[in-house]
């Protein structure tokens, strides 16, 4: 019998070294390296197989004529037009797909969906539950109205059985296998849910992905930073990291594909939380942008882009005095460092003095926004609190700000136009276009150069859009 070697591995990071450490040298965490019995020689790395076997026919093809293999194998549209759309069109055949988030979030319930779906299109879908027991996932199922579709259950933690099972019979189309971190193989000897285990068990189940031509679905746990847990190096394995992204005190799901092989990452998915499981929101905008109070200074709608989507969101400050020698930052939603900037440059270019003030900052609804455009919106919400100057209710604000304090244009200004058009908005402050860039916006667009035009309309009691009087109030 082949002898086995002892390493010692990070948990947090799954970096491997020879002895122990109280420190991980990869990723600095402190007493994250456990003794681990690691797989013997001619195990590949500890993934199940066979030592030298050589390559099967028809294994290595030539490049030329790659196109007519990508024809014979193609994406598999799961019938939820959310999900395929964060997957760029659908499941590719032969593919490994990981998918995070919190407990409780919908990860479970959205797989379900989709696979019952397939499964009435008549795809061979094979769900492998690792948490529950089979009457558990059922029971999920009646309460979702899926119980009627064929698609077949297993309750099992064991990777050799999960795959001699899937080799019995016609290769599934998809397979999904709920959690990653349930799983355990026989060649590591440790406990599920290591470093080791995760690692073995997922390269075991990709590596069938690959020869099989079946799309699996693995489902990752999450730490408490929000990251899936266990070694980066799986995520690094698989084709597409996904990420359903929400909390419990809100109705609505975001997916966010966060690496793609086969897609964008800039595209999400909205999905609302019923009682009869997910359902897509085709205009999430409408959804964002419900029950808002529009007298209310310090709020701003911004009209920012996810991926192809246009999305709009209000942007809420508030500016209030300290209390304490430092003025405080928070911010939810948005980055604090671009908060950080857009305040140095109102100070610096405008006059609009904060040192003195909190400065608190959200994106309404949740969402997480992470483009330059939405600075315009920010400085308009900020300078709106600070002056208690109510914006205008039918105005929307995108724009990239300097730190010269120049305004500069952003990309896809037509479709944010369009989307703000379609939603009532009338009005929109945004950077000078050149002519001729796109057709002209059905909107009226007030063109702003530099901030400190904006800032002083807004300080003088005039709304950007109309130029009447509102309410005087100083900034500086």
């Amino acid at each position: 019998m082949a002898k086995r070697t002892t390493v010692y591995v990070c948990q947090a990071c799954g970096a491997a070294t020879p002895k122990w450490a109280g420190k991980c040298e990869s990723c600095g965490e402190w007493n994250s390296i456990v003794k681990e019995a690691g797989a013997p020689p001619g195990l590949g790395g500890g993934v199940v197989g066979q030592k030298g076997r050589p390559m099967r026919k028809g294994r290595v093809v030539p490049l030329v004529g790659l196109s007519g293999a990508i024809d014979s194998a193609p994406r598999i549209a799961s019938g939820i037009v959310e999900l395929d759309r964060v997957t760029g069109g659908g499941f590719v055949r032969g593919s490994a797909l990981l998918v995070g988030g919190d407990p409780g979030i919908g990860k479970s319930t959205l797989l379900i969906q989709a696979a019952a779906t397939l499964a009435r299109r008549g795809a061979r879908v094979v769900y492998v539950s690792g948490e529950e027991a089979v009457a558990q996932v059922r029971l999920r199922a009646e309460r979702l109205g899926l119980a009627d579709t064929d698609v077949m259950l297993a309750a099992e933690t064991s990777v050799e059985d999960i795959l001699t099972t899937l080799a019995d019979g016609r290769a599934p189309d998809l397979v999904v296998v709920d959690s990653i971190q349930t799983l355990w193989t026989e060649v590591v000897d440790s406990a599920p849910g290591t470093v080791a285990q995760v690692r073995t068990a997922a390269q075991a189940m990709i590596r069938y992905a690959k020869e099989s031509g079946a799309t699996v679905v693995l489902v990752g746990h999450v730490t408490k930073e929000g990251t899936i847990a266990g070694p980066r190096v799986v995520e690094h394995m698989v084709d597409a990291v996904l990420y359903f992204e929400g909390d419990g005190a809100r109705h609505f799901r975001v997916l966010r594909a966060v690496k793609n092989r086969f897609g964008p990452t800039d595209e999400i998915g909205v999905f609302e939380m019923t009682g009869r499981g997910l359902r897509e929101v085709p205009n999430p905008s409408a959804l964002f942008m419900g029950a808002r109070d529009t007298a209310a200074p310090g709020a701003a709608v911004f009209a920012g882009m996810e991926g192809t989507r246009p999305v709009l969101v209000e942007v809420q400050a508030l500016v209030a005095p300290t209390t304490l020698g430092t003025a405080r930052r928070a911010v939810v939603g948005w980055d604090g460092n671009r908060l950080s900037m857009i305040l140095a440059v109102l100070e610096a270019h405008c006059g609009v003095r904060f040192g003195q003030h909190d400065v608190y900052l959200n994106v309404a609804g949740g969402l997480r926004i992470a483009e330059p455009a939405a600075d315009l919106a920010v400085a308009a919400a900020l300078v709106s609190s600070l002056a208690g100057v109510a914006l205008g209710a039918d105005c929307v604000y995108f724009g990239e700000v300097a730190l010269s304090g120049a305004v500069r244009p952003v990309a896809h200004a037509p479709a944010r136009l369009k989307e703000a058009e379609k939603l009532g908005f009338s009005r929109a402050v945004a950077p000078r276009t050149k002519p001729g860039e796109g057709e002209p916006p059905a909107l009226a667009v007030a063109p702003v150069d530099q901030l400190v035009d904006l800032v002083a309309r807004i300080a003088s009691g005039r709304s950007v859009e109309t130029g009447g009087p509102r309410r005087v109030a100083s900034a500086t």
